[in-house]
């Protein structure tokens, strides 16, 4: 009973402004930096699941069933935005050079980093879960390379697309931080 009135509270937002309204995830806090052993990491397009690479922002509803609002977007391409907010909070938390592909520098990167999500979705119960798998692969063959799972987590408000996608940044941040710690 209570996700239908989460889409129908959010329909009624936008009811109110006359057309879609886009959502952009904002940026990181700057955090405490970690040591890394490499000087330059590529950032491959991020992989997402398809209801989470689409423009419109998708929530589990009381059945399980993913619902969304065509008049609620995510304001930049899904995809793209994963990566670069990626990239910018590797960036932000190692002194390394980061860039999201295609590498713009004419030295290759020590490593290039591939990351799968197979989860991201605001749930039901008030929960954001972004799970999947990433890989940091050496392009010289010098640097060690991982594969690693991961299961993050963060809350937000019901009825509020604006904390969907603060909870979506807060997890693109921590899973910059976990890889930057057990991957690089």
């Amino acid at each position: 009973m209570k996700m239908p009135l989460i889409a129908a509270a959010l329909g009624l937002l936008t009811a109110c402004g006359g057309g879609p309204l886009r959502f952009d995830v904002p940026s990181a806090p700057p955090a405490a930096r970690i040591p890394v052993s490499v000087g330059s990491v590529e950032v491959s397009d991020v992989s997402l699941p398809l209801y989470a690479a689409q423009e419109v922002i998708f929530f589990e509803d009381e059945t399980g069933a993913l619902v969304s609002d065509d008049n609620l977007l995510w304001a930049d391409d899904p995809e793209r935005g994963f990566t670069e907010g990626l990239a910018f909070s590797l960036a932000a938390r190692t002194r390394a050079r980061v860039a999201a592909e295609p590498w713009p520098f004419f030295d290759r990167p020590d490593v290039r980093l591939d990351v799968r999500v197979s989860r991201a979705l605001p749930g039901r119960d008030g929960i954001y879960r972004l799970s999947g798998q990433y890989f940091v692969a050496s392009v010289s063959g010098t640097s060690r390379e991982v594969a690693r799972r991961f299961d993050l987590s963060a809350p937000y408000q019901a009825l509020n697309a604006g904390s969907i996608a603060a909870a979506k940044a807060q997890l693109i941040d921590e899973l910059a931080a976990l890889i930057a710690r057990d991957g690089l």
